[in-house]
């Protein structure tokens, strides 16, 4: 894991398309604004786990109806 230290104001690049920088800083909270391609997908970690979650219980809780010929 990289680990960076950023002011206020200031900014990271990935690769050459995607900007993270910090907007604000409260005592329990660091907003960062993302400037990333619309193709590219950016999600909270909890909302991806949950994401991820579902979809590996979607098959076990499917209903498949089959018919003897």
């Amino acid at each position: 894991m990289l680990i960076l230290t950023r002011r206020l104001g200031e900014s990271i690049i990935i690769e050459d398309n995607i900007k993270i920088t910090v907007i604000d800083i409260n005592k329990q909270q660091i907003k960062l604004g993302i400037d990333a391609p619309k193709h590219i997908t950016i999600n909270r970690e909890e909302i991806a786990k949950k994401v991820i979650d579902g979809n590996q219980l979607l098959p076990a809780s499917t209903t498949v109806k089959t018919t003897k010929k």
